[in-house]
């Protein structure tokens, strides 16, 4: 039996790099090998070894249960048609954004799906059927039946497509895109409604595995942090000392604004003032508070304006790493369905 229970990551490209950024950024920091390229140590998960693969050799290790995890695309998860070997326990990690899309040549007055059902069907009459190129000829062929297009003779390959009109080796074709860029420079278009799938990165598990105390203990764990620092994304920690008669004074003159809200509202605690800031003999009615709040980190430069409007100094700004909240409903759904 396996002593150590094994997570896969993308072995190379832009992938590799934002997986391993990711985890590091959620507290596992993963330390590859130096003469064993393909594993690799996460010091704060001791009993996981990580093992470096292609994202479509991940989702087959994670079906045939030669690892217990894997973090790959869900384009190739998807595409893989693993069933019920596989759960997805995390679909939209954040990273590794793009799309898998129709495109025609510029060429074609083409501009929806209908319109290519009709060129699909007045190719067949003619005895040539609209061939269609691509790296996912699964989810390829079923976009494509679905949606009536049809007949379509799947052009399945690697590498370039968008070569693949220009050469005639294909009619069209369906790949990952980022921007569009790349089909606009090869002369392509994106049909309007012809998006097959909104992909990014996503954490797989073996369904078997899981049946498992410890793969579960582990599961839980990588979803609690994943979970709780994509909460975190987005948002800041924001201190500030406040005069006011009150903490309900301070809260109410802080609730008459936009942003000093907090997640359910700001904590406000009262100061010990230090014997430097006070004037002998002099009387001071107010008294200085404490406030806590977590805001959004688009409306900072309105928090801290907000703040001073309304008496704040010593205005301090932290980043979040993690904002815990109550069971997230991802764990909470793992551990309810039965395998």
């Amino acid at each position: 039996m396996r002593p150590l229970l094994r997570l896969a990551l993308p072995s190379k490209g832009r992938l590799q790099q934002s997986t391993l950024a990711f985890m590091s950024r959620c507290g596992f920091d993963v330390r590859q090998s130096a003469t064993r390229g393909y594993v690799g140590v996460i010091d704060a998960l001791p009993q996981v070894s990580a093992i470096f693969q292609r994202p479509r050799d991940i989702v087959i290790s994670v079906a045939n249960g030669g690892v217990d995890f894997g973090i790959t695309g869900l384009d190739v998860t998807q595409e893989a048609g693993a069933g019920d070997r596989i759960r997805v326990l995390h679909e939209a990690l954040g990273f590794g954004r793009c799309r898998l899309v129709a495109a025609v040549p510029e060429a074609w007055t083409d501009q929806t799906l209908a319109d290519l059902a009709a060129r699909a069907t007045a190719m067949a009459a003619a005895g040539h059927p609209l061939r269609v190129a691509t790296v996912f000829p699964r989810l390829t062929e079923t976009f494509m039946r679905e949606r009536g297009v049809t007949p379509v003779e799947i052009v399945e390959a690697e590498g370039a497509l968008e070569v693949m009109p220009e050469i005639g080796s294909a009619d069209m074709i369906c790949d990952l895109v980022e921007t569009g860029s790349t089909l606009q420079q090869n002369r392509l278009r994106m049909l309007r409604d012809g998006v097959v799938l909104s992909t990014q990165a996503c954490l797989i598990a073996n369904a078997g595995a899981l049946k498992r105390p410890e793969v579960m203990t582990a599961a839980t764990e990588l979803l609690e942090y994943f979970e709780a620092h994509l909460r975190a994304d987005g948002f800041t920690h924001v201190f500030a000392n406040i005069r006011g008669a009150s903490a309900e004074d301070v809260a109410d003159r802080m609730f008459h604004q936009t942003t000093l809200y907090g997640l359910q509202g700001p904590t406000i605690s009262p100061l010990m003032p230090s014997p430097r800031t006070l004037t002998p003999g002099a009387a001071d009615p107010t008294r200085w508070f404490a406030v806590n709040l977590i805001i959004r980190r688009d409306e900072l430069t309105d928090a801290v304006n907000q703040l001073r409007a309304i008496g704040g100094s010593g205005v301090v700004v932290s980043p979040v790493t993690y904002i815990f909240e109550e069971m997230p409903e991802r764990i909470a759904r793992m551990r309810e369905e039965r395998w």
